[in-house]
């Protein structure tokens, strides 16, 4: 019978865009271009909430903070499935 080699992470996600921390919790920088690009169209939606007109967010106050905390959470997803490896390790350094 033949068996399939075990797939890696990076089989499924493909190269990384983020490296994951030494210590703790989450990524760390941009490590390709896409995680790059990922990180500038983050800042850039961030500041574009700014442009939302005066009468919308008046009408609407939870609007902005809304939108600031999907942003938020779309990063953090983003940046979760392109890491290169699970976010928790307390690694020893070399």
């Amino acid at each position: 019978m033949d068996s399939e080699p075990p797939l890696h992470r990076e089989d499924l996600m493909g190269k990384p865009w983020f490296r994951t921390k030494v210590y703790g919790y989450g990524a760390d920088l941009p490590c390709s271009w896409e995680g790059w690009a990922v990180m500038v169209a983050f800042v850039v939606a961030l500041f574009s909430l700014h442009a939302i007109p005066d009468a919308l967010t008046k009408a609407h106050p939870w609007l902005e903070p809304t939108l600031r905390v999907l942003l938020i959470l779309a990063l953090i997803l983003v940046g979760r499935a392109k890491s290169d490896r699970p976010w928790f390790s307390w690694k020893q350094k070399d």
